[in-house]
């Protein structure tokens, strides 16, 4: 059983990281598919905290390399310091996005709340892109393909330094799963730094069973688990509700089994849910979606054994 459960709802609403419009509804389309009410039903304390509030986008192209770097800054400062607040107070922060590049203020704050207590941190980054670009790598600028990359030190100095240490995690504490989209340079980048990768092929292969053993080894009481999970994980004919669809992502099977190996855990203890464009959606399809394979996230589960 996860064993923190006091959860705190906390919506991130901007696109400012994108390179399409409309993530920055996600957070209310994720309340609207019941998501407290789905995590209460299941004897989870939740408590939302509403939207933080940060600069809006102002749509224009990269300077320097980087789209919007100044308002992305402002809103991964914001970001940290709430996740930050609320593990200092011992409940489970789930962030609302917003587009992934407020994984990165995310991720930032946990390091930090581990750094603080002594614990070892575990990222799990369920997605289709790897996100490891930096402003050398990619053509577009958007921000939300370079956080994994700025978690681990490479970016501009304002990124890097959130979370107030540099590097604020190390690429060994990462586990990619679901990955298939990942750009020439980027990938290069990757394997340069050892980024443990279960991409589509691997869990082809060797099944989704197999590739969450393999993510989630050697965790012990004294590792924090971090759920980073990009919507565009999941393949978009059940999920279309994303600025960047890739095809051949995990079936609705594969991925409820993913989500129940973590629960089996008991050591999640933050996530992100995250890229949720309601602009681009189907009747809040992808939403509810994401609501019922949080649930799996706490607990609901197929099994029929004892």
């Amino acid at each position: 059983m996860t064993k923190l459960r006091n959860v705190s709802l906390i919506g991130a609403p901007t696109d400012i990281g994108a390179g399409a419009r409309g993530a920055s509804m996600g957070p209310e389309a994720i309340r609207v598919a019941g998501l407290r009410e789905a995590l209460s039903a299941r004897g989870v304390d939740v408590i939302d905290r509403g939207n933080l509030t940060g600069p809006t986008n102002p749509w224009q192209p990269p300077v320097a390399g980087y789209r919007h770097l100044d308002e992305v800054v402002a809103w991964n400062r914001t970001v940290h310091d709430a996740v930050y607040n609320e593990l200092k107070t011992g409940r489970m922060p789930i962030l609302l996005g917003g587009d992934h590049c407020l994984g990165l203020g995310s991720i930032a704050a946990v390091a930090h709340h581990c750094r603080d207590v002594g614990k070892k941190l575990r990222v799990l980054w369920l997605d289709a892109h790897a996100d490891f670009n930096t402003s050398e790598l990619t053509p577009s600028g958007n921000i939300h393909g370079m956080p994994v990359a700025c978690l681990c030190g490479f970016g501009p100095k304002e990124l890097i330094e959130i979370g107030g240490h540099v590097p604020a995690i190390s690429p060994k504490w990462v586990r990619q799963i679901g990955i298939r989209s990942v750009d020439e340079g980027e990938r290069a980048f990757v394997h340069e730094h050892d980024l443990e990768v279960f991409d589509m092929r691997f869990i082809d292969e060797m099944g989704m069973r197999h590739t969450m053993e393999l993510a989630l080894a050697t965790l012990d009481d004294n590792t924090h688990l971090h759920v980073s999970f990009d919507v565009d994980f999941l393949d978009p004919v059940m999920a279309p509700g994303v600025g960047t669809t890739v095809g051949g992502g995990p079936t609705y099977r594969e991925a409820h089994l993913c989500m129940e190996m973590i629960h089996d855990t008991g050591r999640m203890a933050s996530m992100d849910i995250m890229e949720l464009n309601p602009a681009l959606d189907e009747r809040n399809k992808t939403a509810l979606v994401a609501v019922d394979l949080i649930e799996s996230l706490f607990g609901k589960s197929t099994l029929m054994r004892k």
